[in-house]
């Protein structure tokens, strides 16, 4: 059950790194554009404000990392906590899709990393 964690995690982690590029090298080019189904002109307006949240998704991201590489199960549970919050929020202020496309997929996770840490300190 840990590898499907870690898998859920890695996956949470790769789609912000994902968000990341998408939101700070492609928001003002066709692809991003037609992935966030934005006018070429709000593109344009918004460019600076998408490269920070971007920014933002790349340091959910690389704390993930840092949680999974480190085997700190308290960090990638914050991180995974954070991606959860900012999905919901995100999923409120902006599109319910967010919350299916973000906060989903780092619940499931959060879930699967606390039921494999309960299960471990049960073995031992």
């Amino acid at each position: 059950m840990k590898l499907l964690a870690t898998i859920a995690t890695g996956f949470v982690a790769l789609s912000h790194f994902g968000f990341m590029a998408l939101e700070m090298f492609f928001w003002n080019h066709p692809t991003g554009q037609k992935i966030f189904n934005i006018t070429p002109e709000f593109a344009a307006a918004s460019e600076a404000l998408a490269a920070n949240q971007g920014l933002y998704n790349g340091f959910l991201a690389a704390g993930l990392v840092w949680g999974m590489l480190s085997k700190k199960t308290d960090v990638v549970k914050f991180f995974l906590m954070c991606v959860i919050v900012a999905g919901f929020f995100g999923g409120y202020t902006v599109s319910l899709s967010i919350i299916k496309s973000q906060a989903l997929p780092a619940l499931i996770a959060l879930a699967l990393v606390i039921w494999t840490n309960r299960k471990q300190r049960a073995a031992t």
